[in-house]
């Protein structure tokens, strides 16, 4: 399944954390699923490395449609990163950009307008952290103890 939430207009808001090396947490709101914990092995790429981010989409739709094609998608998120950037190609403009693929090889891509999502300021990061531990904590095992290294083989996307 490819599922390109909508151009990006089904996330609401959230966080997401790679000051762990080699994990990334977090929380996503998704319109008609309300709050998905995140947790997927990886790293964002350089330009936001160990940081953590925080994203407030401009363009969020809560409509009807995102029920019917977001309804398999699974809770919590559990997988593998693919791509995490601000600035994720050379010939495209930089903007926020996140790419993921789950356990079940579901291929998530969000992206989001220039300014929708920023690195957490220290206030952020404080009011997160808690969250952010209590995930990682709730899933970094069993992410481990199922994750296999994504190879994109399987994937129906180029």
């Amino acid at each position: 399944m490819a599922q390109k939430f909508g151009n990006g207009r089904w996330v609401r808001d959230g966080f997401l954390d790679n000051r762990t090396p080699g994990s990334v947490v977090g929380r996503l709101h998704v319109a008609s699923l309300g709050p998905v914990e995140v947790c997927l092995q990886g790293d964002f790429k350089d330009d936001l490395a160990g940081r953590m981010i925080c994203l407030r989409n401009s363009g969020f739709e809560d409509d009807e449609m995102a029920g019917q094609v977001l309804d398999d998608m699974e809770s919590p998120q559990l997988g593998t990163v693919f791509l995490i950037s601000f600035d994720p190609h050379p010939n495209l403009p930089p903007h926020p950009y996140i790419e993921w693929f789950s356990q079940r090889n579901h291929h998530y891509r969000i992206e989001l307008a220039v300014g929708d999502a920023w690195i957490a300021t220290a206030d952020e990061e404080e009011r997160f952290d808690p969250e952010s531990a209590a995930i990682r904590a709730r899933l970094a095992d069993r992410l481990q103890q199922s994750s296999q290294p994504f190879n994109g083989a399987e994937s129906d996307w180029a």
